[in-house]
């Protein structure tokens, strides 16, 4: 499943860069949630975020925008997509990693986004993610995850102009907040919202913090 994942990707990273290159995709309510993460990281010049799951980057420059004194570094499963980001940001720490097994210390970040990075990871495999944000966090640090809601998965055989097989997997509320909660987070803010015309179903923001 990692392999199919990454190749995809690698595939997609031109094609994805061209149509998703920015934040005007994203809906303001979810972005407000970015805002919130960026605030509870804490106004100390010099706070790092782990961008995990960066993709081509769009979401790096999100940040920068909203503080551009914060410390950025990225991840991407996908090396075409890594190569995209270390063009957009070459003097940033962008490396090609799996969400599981992260090349970082431990007490490494003030944050973690990871921005609908989890959408091909079934549940039975989310809680080795979930300890791994949580071991690069320092104590106090701040989670945010972007998902799709539902239970179960959806197969997509087209996407960014492309026809290609892979599986979007969803996630409950309830079952994400209960993973964090059991590793050790504390929540700060929950949001699910209805789909837009372009989304196939709800969408879930968990915001949380490093006990």
């Amino acid at each position: 499943m990692t392999q199919r994942v990454r190749a995809t990707y690698d595939a997609l990273a031109d094609a994805y860069d061209h149509l998703v290159g920015d934040v005007s995709v994203e809906a303001p309510i979810d972005l407000a949630m970015v805002q919130l993460l960026v605030d509870q990281v804490g106004n100390s010049t010099g706070a790092s975020i782990l961008d995990a799951g960066c993709g081509a980057g769009r979401m790096m420059a999100h940040l920068h925008h909203l503080d551009p004194t914060v410390v950025l570094t990225g991840i991407d499963l996908s090396q075409g997509m890594v190569a995209r980001a270390r063009t957009h940001h070459p003097s940033l720490r962008i490396d090609q990693a799996d969400l599981a097994l992260l090349p970082f210390a431990e007490d490494t970040f003030d944050g973690v986004l990871s921005w609908y990075s989890i959408i091909h990871t079934p549940q039975q495999a989310l809680e080795r993610i979930l300890s791994e944000f949580g071991r690069v966090l320092r104590p106090g640090g701040a989670l945010l995850l972007g998902f799709h809601v539902g239970a179960g998965e959806r197969r997509i055989h087209h996407a960014y102009g492309r026809d290609l097989e892979l599986t979007v997997q969803m996630h409950e509320i309830q079952v994400v907040r209960s993973s964090l909660e059991g590793g050790g987070f504390h929540m700060r803010a929950s949001l699910e919202r209805e789909a837009r015309a372009s989304e196939k179903g709800p969408q879930g923001f968990l915001l949380a913090t490093r006990g």
